[in-house]
This record gives C-alpha cells, sequence and structure tokens, in this order.
C-alpha cells in the first residue's frame, strides 16, 4: 500500500480574520462528538485533516511558524490513524515555499496530498477520486473564482492553465486540494528552484510545469467549499456545517 503524506501549510498570519489569540487554524468551526459523548468545538483545521486521512494519509505535516505552537499543542503527534509530524516556515513567504518544506520528508514512491487548513468543503472523502500516479487537482464549483484559482480544464480533464485570482476566470471550478507523487513532488520543485523560487502561488508554477510539456489534471468531484479566513466564509462555513445531508460526512 502506498504511504501518503497529508501537508497543511499553516505558517500565515489570517490578516483577514484577526484578531484573534490564536492561530487562525484553530478557529472553532462546527463540533464533534468525543470518546466520552461529549460534543465539543473543532478546529477549522481538523475538518481538512480528517478528509486527509479519509482520503488515504497516514501521515501528516504541519508546516508552521515558529509562532504557532499552539497547533502543535493541540494536535500532538497523531490524529485518528495518522501519525503527525512538523516542520518550520520562518516567515510566511507564500503557498510554493510553504509546502516544499515538506521536501525532506517525501520519497519518490510516496504520495502527497495537499490542502488549505481554513477552509471547510464536501463531499468529505473527495480525496478518494484523485488518482495516485499524477498531479491532479480536486475542484469545486464557485460563485466568484475570481476570489480563488480557477482551473480551465480541457473535455478529458487535463489542466490547460490556472487561472490565479483572475476577474476574467474562464471557467467557475477552483481547485480546493490536490494530490501526485512523490517523485513529481520532487519536480515541481526543482523546477520551482530552477526559476530563482519566484513563484508564491502553486498556479504559476505548475503554468510553468505545463508549459514544459508536463500534465496536470483537474477532477470536479468536490460539491461545495468555503474559506473560512474571512468573516464571512466564517458564518458561511458554519451554515454549511449545519445543512443535514451533511450530517452523515461530518464526524
Amino acid at each position: 500500500m502506498t504511504k501518503t503524506w497529508g501537508i497543511i501549510p499553516a505558517a500565515g498570519q489570517g490578516t483577514r480574520i484577526q484578531p484573534l489569540a490564536f492561530s487562525k487554524e484553530l478557529l472553532p468551526v462546527g463540533s464533534r462528538i468525543d470518546e466520552n459523548g461529549t460534543e465539543r468545538p473543532r478546529a477549522v483545521s481538523e475538518h481538512l485533516v480528517e478528509r486527509m486521512v479519509l482520503g488515504g494519509a497516514d501521515r501528516i505535516l504541519f508546516v508552521i511558524s515558529p509562532l504557532k505552537s499552539d497547533i502543535l499543542r493541540y494536535y500532538g503527534a497523531r490524529y485518528g490513524t495518522a501519525d503527525i509530524a512538523y516542520a518550520v516556515q520562518e516567515r510566511a513567504a507564500g503557498l510554493c515555499d510553504a509546502i516544499f518544506r515538506a521536501v525532506p520528508f517525501v520519497r519518490d514512491d510516496e504520495c502527497v496530498l495537499i490542502g488549505l487548513p481554513d477552509t471547510v468543503w464536501f463531499p468529505a472523502d473527495a480525496l478518494r477520486r484523485l488518482p495516485d500516479d499524477r498531479l491532479a487537482f480536486l475542484l469545486f464549483p464557485v460563485e466568484n473564482p475570481a476570489l480563488f484559482d480557477a482551473v480551465d480544464t480541457d473535455e478529458e480533464g487535463r489542466v490547460r492553465e490556472i487561472q490565479v485570482k483572475r476577474p476574467d476566470a474562464a471557467t467557475h471550478w477552483i481547485w480546493g486540494a490536490f494530490k501526485m507523487p512523490g517523485h513529481v513532488f520532487r519536480a515541481l520543485h526543482a523546477l520551482w528552484e530552477a526559476r530563482e523560487r519566484q513563484d508564491e502561488y502553486i498556479g504559476t508554477l505548475v503554468n510553468a510545469w505545463i508549459a514544459r510539456g508536463n500534465s496536470a489534471w483537474g477532477i470536479r468531484a468536490g460539491t461545495s467549499y468555503v474559506d473560512t479566513g474571512t468573516l464571512n466564509g466564517y458564518r458561511d462555513a458554519s451554515r454549511l456545517l449545519d445543512v443535514p445531508q451533511q450530517a452523515g460526512e461530518t464526524a
């Protein structure tokens, strides 16, 4: 069975939803029932961790800043069936810089799942739809794709372009998570280094990857997606988790 890392970039400052007295990844969104049958608040990042475990991750790597020791205290060394490790990003320098902190941990024959810890999406098991053998993005339909990274694909699902927060986005489908084999992860890192680390967003790096003759795929398996990084997004996530048909998908 292929070993799978779940990589969670959690070093950002969360300026859109400050002030908070704790890391934004620990913002209570929804609830869970503990082993004693008591309902307790759930940290927003738990929704992603849970989905990564459902998607096959047996190890989770949080990339945190030196100031985010509360994440380490909250999660410790294990969540469910997954072991947890930590890497440090000394300063917030973009998504690419964050996720490539995982390069020393990942082997070529392993898989990598990557998602954003301040998001809530359904279906909870959608990561199972992503293949193990290629770079693939889990796509979700949204009303305002200009706020996200829209993913333009052809009829077969091959990515033509990732449109990073463009007001003229050609599609309402955005990426919410992605997966790839370890050797592709390392190849993307090598390209990022060759481009002198100029790519802050994964979208511009993947566009360069495609321009060099490589491929990426978009899988339209998502149904709903909310970014909790703003107050309105926080309210939307709370409403989404209250929808009755989602009840069977949340623990």
